[in-house]
């Protein structure tokens, strides 16, 4: 007697969603195709097209997965600046986790549909929960320029490698940062 597998929708999908997560991360959209991600999850191109549509929307999917995660953001506007600083002082640590919304951001976005993607993630999640926490930056020019200082200590810490942020002692890192998005959170 054969003993069947058991249907599981929401475990294959979500499978799927992982594989994507970190096929994506790993190597952007231009890099990593379909059937290599359905590989990786243990199913079939076609179950991935099936539950996602194509390639775009498991795109699509795992942006919005992953922006909803709240990474550096918190929830405290009294304290915004600081949690800011260091969980992005934690987060670019040299051994920190390399699957983060940050480098599928920097691996997909030479993409333009994959960058519209992003975007979209980026304003629909990021840039409102910042203003939700912060409203006080609504209709500036503010929130995006936290956003780019993320964004570039991000990389030049994390993917550049840059070796006076690698060697700064991270409470000096941390107190920097927080001294500059408090400039930007509070003028």
């Amino acid at each position: 007697m054969t003993q069947q597998r058991r249907r599981d929708a929401a475990g294959t999908k979500q499978a799927i969603l992982r594989a994507g997560m970190e096929a994506f991360t790993r190597h952007g959209y231009d890099g990593v195709g379909v059937r290599h991600i359905a590989q990786a999850a243990g199913v079939t191109a076609m179950l991935v097209n099936r539950y996602f549509g194509s390639k775009e929307g498991l795109f699509a999917a795992v942006v919005e997965a992953s922006m909803a995660d709240r990474t550096v953001l918190t929830s405290d506007p009294a304290t915004l600046a600081r949690d800011v600083a260091v969980a992005l002082v934690h987060r670019t640590a040299p051994g920190a986790d390399h699957l983060s919304p940050f480098l599928l951001m920097l691996r997909s976005a030479p993409n333009p549909r994959a960058a519209e993607i992003l975007r979209a993630g980026i304003e629909n999640h990021v840039n409102a929960h910042l203003l939700q926490v912060a409203p006080q930056l609504r209709d500036t020019d503010r929130a995006a320029m936290m956003l780019a200082v993320i964004a570039g200590f991000w990389l030049m810490r994390k993917v550049i490698g840059d070796a006076a942020l690698n060697s700064t002692d991270e409470a000096v890192l941390t107190r920097t940062l927080e001294q500059l998005f408090t400039v930007l959170v509070h003028p």
